[in-house]
């Protein structure tokens, strides 16, 4: 039953990853998001400065006797060889490949490298720039410009780059402290899911608390205050218990009408066999004993399986064992039998009286049959919702072979020993009516060990 009830989805971790699923995919989706525009928006502002250098190149370049004159620039950086701030102008070849004509000082012998299609590029949109990546004279990664215009009826091809490595590492920071940002803000969002979501089902967690309380015989009925949503279901939880009581009361009546009905006729049976003597009468006699207690048995079962469906009632062991230990003391006064008993105060049967009683005084009867003259009991707690009692003696035991077969009904080993033989089998029956279990092994004592597992209600 546990490893299925792990099995068993849990609805809390399912609202949890549900929420930090989209959640957090929003999260990467916005980051991603800023990451882009702000790179785009860094490229626009650096392309806007390329187009500017363009612009002043092509405002001051003249054509004189065939060559084309470069304007005299104040930009320093693109005086200063390997600057990282370079210019070019060019013309197209008949190929198609770009030849330069003029070139910023800070080119020194090295060329800007445009992109072999730069000319079906130019062609595909008119009167637009291209812009495109390369690699500096030292290596370094550039933005480049590239704009085909006509200078004094002439077509000429203006190239400006500059070296992309501060956007670079601006982009890469402002990655970093996003990532680190979201990062905070979704570790705050995941509290704050598994805050909600633990506050949200917690009406549901009371809910379960209440009906364990109840089937553990701690409470009659669910009787908390629930939100909305929560209330009919336990208005209709109530009715089912109220329903299933009245069902086992039911049964109970049901019960004990056929005890009556079937226990006057095997008395009349008795009676009549009685006041005629003979063969016949003693078979009827002896057989209507028999039946007398099998009906007993039986009904005895019956009534423990029903009251097992209703609302739990609880008896305190400490009490039913003391009250036992006493009455069998002055029984067995005679053999001198000391019944040593312990059990906690705080611990209660999930059941009623009547049923442990007569699983406990059978157990203890027959220890005290079969004693020398020491019987020991003892009742502990077997985790939150089971308890154990342990009977033993120090008679002669039983032998393995034989212990299943005394479970059987009416089964007696010893004839010449008083009673019916039903003791130990009624302790196993009304054990397994209440999903318990009865165990038979040897004593430390010397006897027979009896262990009853039984369900236990919340003191």
């Amino acid at each position: 039953m546990n490893r299925q009830a792990a099995r068993r989805p849990s609805l809390a971790r399912r609202l949890v990853l549900l929420a930090l699923g989209w959640s957090l995919a929003a999260l990467v989706v916005s980051a991603a998001l800023f990451a882009v525009l702000f790179q785009q928006a860094a490229l626009r502002r650096f392309d806007m400065g390329l187009s500017d250098l363009i612009d002043n190149l092509t405002a001051g370049t003249t054509v004189d006797q065939g060559q084309v004159i470069a304007p005299a620039l104040t930009d320093e950086r693109a005086l200063r060889a390997y600057s990282g701030r370079y210019w070019e102008i060019a013309e197209l070849a008949p190929a198609g490949k770009v030849h330069a004509d003029v070139r910023s000082r800070s080119l020194w012998d090295s060329e800007l490298h445009p992109p072999a299609d730069l000319a079906k590029r130019f062609a595909a949109n008119p009167g637009q720039p291209v812009t495109f990546n390369t690699r500096g004279p030292l290596g370094e990664p550039l933005r480049a410009m590239a704009s085909n215009r006509t200078v004094f009826g002439r077509p000429v091809i203006f190239l400006a780059a500059e070296d992309r490595s501060p956007i670079d590492s601006d982009v890469r920071a402002f990655v970093a402290w996003t990532a680190a940002a979201f990062a905070l803000l979704g570790a705050g969002l995941i509290a704050a899911v598994v805050i909600q979501v633990r506050v949200g089902l917690r009406p549901l967690f009371e809910l379960q608390r209440e009906v364990a309380a109840v089937r553990r015989g701690a409470a009659d009925r669910v009787a908390g205050a629930y939100p909305t949503e929560l209330t009919p279901l336990a208005e209709e939880l109530n009715a089912l218990m109220a329903h299933n009581q009245e069902v086992v009361e039911r049964q109970r009546t049901h019960v004990g009408n056929l005890a009556h009905a079937l226990k006057t006729p095997i008395s009349v049976m008795i009676t009549e066999s009685a006041q005629r003597p003979g063969p016949l009468a003693e078979v009827v006699t002896r057989q209507a004993d028999v039946m007398r207690r099998q009906v007993d048995h039986h009904l005895r079962r019956a009534r423990a399986a029903a009251r097992t469906q209703g609302q739990g009632e609880r008896t305190s062991v400490a009490e039913v064992v003391d009250e036992l230990a006493r009455t069998l003391e002055r029984i067995f006064q005679e053999k001198g039998v000391v019944i040593d008993w312990d059990a906690d105060e705080d611990l209660y049967f999930l059941g009623e009286r009547q049923d442990l009683l007569e699983m406990i005084g059978n157990a203890m009867e027959n220890a005290g049959k079969w004693c020398k003259g020491k019987v020991k009991v003892r009742a502990a707690a077997l985790g939150r919702e089971r308890l154990r009692l342990t009977v033993e003696d120090d008679g002669p035991g039983l032998p393995p072979d034989q212990r299943e077969e005394v479970l059987r009904r009416g089964a007696r080993l010893d004839e010449n020993a008083p009673g019916s033989g039903l003791g130990l089998s009624i302790i196993d029956e009304l054990a397994r009516a209440y999903r318990g279990a009865l165990q038979l092994d040897d004593s430390p004592l010397g006897g027979l060990k009896l262990v009853v597992d039984l369900p236990r209600s919340a003191a």
